[in-house]
C-alpha cells in the first residue's frame, strides 16, 4: 500500500494481546525516522581501559563479585566476557527468600488485595566485551553467540534455586534506554514471581491455541513482516508492532525455553541478532534501543508447552511513551510493520 493512502488502523497483538493503532499522520516518513540522540564515541585507543569504567580491562577489582567468565580464545586478554552480581540490584541474593505458598497456608494472591514480600532475587550483569569502544554488533557472529551462550549457562543456574520462578534477560543500549554505562552490557534479573506481563502473554497465546490449535508464533505469516531470516530464525516487524521499527527475532522450530539452546542453533541466532542490529543503526542513527529475551516461565506445566514459544523483542527509543499509552495501555506508532519491514530488508550492511 502506497504511504499517501495510508489511513489509521488498529491491530490487535496475538502475543500480548494489546491493541494497536497506526497513525502514520503522526510522523514524518518512515525513513526519515532517526534518532537524535548524541553518537557514542570510542576512545582513541579502543584497549585502553576509559579512567571511569569498572567493566574495562584491567579494572576488574572494582566490580562486584564474579559468577564466571568466558576465556578469550587466545592470549591477547584473560577474558572474552565477565558474568557479574550488579553493584546495584534491585532484589538482592542475600535476602532470606520468601516462603513458598504451601507454607504460608494460602495460595499467591491474584489480582486482589495488597501484597508484600522480601526483595529476594538476582540481578546480574553480563560485560560483553573487555574493549571500552566495542558495541555487541562490532563482535563477529561467533562473538555475538558466545554472548547468547552466557546468558543461556546463567539462567540455566538460577533455574537450580528452588526460589527463582522466572529470569529476564535484558539489554539496555543509550541513556534514554536505562543504561547507566556506556560499556557494551547487558543484565538479566531473577524473580521469585512470575512478572504479571509474562502472565499475561502466556494467557493471551492460550486463548489462540484453545480457538485455532496452534501456537500464536509458529503459525505467523511472515512475508510482508520479513526483515531476515536463517535456517533457524526469522526476523519479523510483528504484525501489531507497539514501536516504530520493533523487531522480534523467532525461532522456527517451536521451543518454550531460551535456555535449551544448543550450540548450532546459537551461532544462527548470533548471526542474526548481529545483523538486525547493524540494519537498525544505520537506517536509525544508531538509536537508544532495548531488548528482552521473552522466555517460559521455570517449572511450567507440560499442558503448557504447546503453545509457549521464545523469542527476543528488539525496541528502538524512537517515540515517547505519553499519557495514552500510558492510560490505556494501548500503543501508537507512527509506522506500518510492512513499511518498516520493507525499510530494514533493503538496507545492506556489507558496504
Amino acid at each position: 500500500m502506497a504511504e499517501a493512502s495510508r489511513t489509521s488502523e488498529a491491530r490487535r497483538d496475538a502475543v500480548f494481546g494489546r491493541w494497536v493503532i497506526f497513525s502514520p499522520a503522526r510522523s514524518r516518513r518512515p525513513t526519515d525516522l532517526k534518532s537524535h540522540g548524541p553518537a557514542n564515541p570510542g576512545p582513541a585507543d579502543g584497549n585502553a581501559p576509559k579512567p571511569s569504567c569498572p567493566f574495562c580491562l584491567g579494572r576488574e577489582s572494582e566490580c562486584a563479585p564474579e559468577i564466571f567468565r568466558v576465556p578469550a580464545p587466545d592470549a591477547s586478554s584473560p577474558w572474552r566476557i565477565r558474568v557479574i552480581e550488579n553493584l546495584f540490584p534491585a532484589l538482592r541474593r542475600d535476602v532470606e527468600p520468601p516462603p513458598p505458598p504451601e507454607e504460608e497456608g494460602e495460595k499467591e494472591p491474584v489480582g486482589a488485595g495488597e501484597c508484600a514480600v522480601r526483595g529476594f532475587g538476582f540481578h546480574d550483569v553480563v560485560i560483553e566485551t573487555p574493549r571500552h569502544d566495542v558495541r555487541l554488533w562490532d563482535l563477529d557472529a561467533e562473538g555475538v553467540g558466545d554472548v547468547l551462550l552466557a546468558y543461556a549457562r546463567r539462567v540455566r543456574q538460577l533455574a537450580e534455586h528452588p526460589a527463582v520462578k522466572y529470569v529476564q534477560v535484558f539489554k539496555n543500549h543509550g541513556a534514554s534506554a536505562g543504561a547507566s554505562m556506556a560499556h557494551s552490557h547487558s543484565q538479566m534479573i531473577g524473580t521469585p514471581f512470575v512478572p504479571p506481563s509474562v502472565t499475561s502473554r502466556l494467557n493471551c497465546m492460550k486463548e489462540v491455541f484453545e480457538r485455532s490449535g496452534k501456537c500464536s508464533l509458529c503459525e505467523l505469516q511472515c512475508k510482508d513482516i520479513l526483515v531476515s531470516e536463517t535456517q533457524n530464525f526469522s526476523a519479523i516487524v510483528p504484525f501489531a508492532a507497539s514501536y516504530p521499527f520493533e523487531i522480534w527475532i523467532i525461532p522456527q522450530e517451536h521451543s518454550s525455553f531460551f535456555h535449551e539452546i544448543d550450540q548450532d542453533k546459537v551461532l544462527d541466532l548470533g548471526s542474526l541478532l548481529k545483523n538486525i542490529l547493524e540494519k537498525l543503526c544505520k537506517q536509525l542513527n544508531d538509536p537508544p534501543f532495548n531488548y528482552m529475551i521473552h522466555s517460559a516461565p521455570f517449572g511450567l506445566s507440560s499442558s503448557c508447552m504447546p503453545y509457549t514459544h521464545w523469542f527476543l523483542q528488539i525496541v528502538p527509543q524512537l517515540s515517547v511513551t505519553g499519557g495514552f499509552e500510558m492510560g490505556s495501555g494501548c500503543y501508537i506508532n507512527p509506522v506500518f510493520p510492512e513499511d518498516a519491514a520493507k525499510i530494514l530488508r533493503e538496507i545492506d550492511c556489507s558496504i
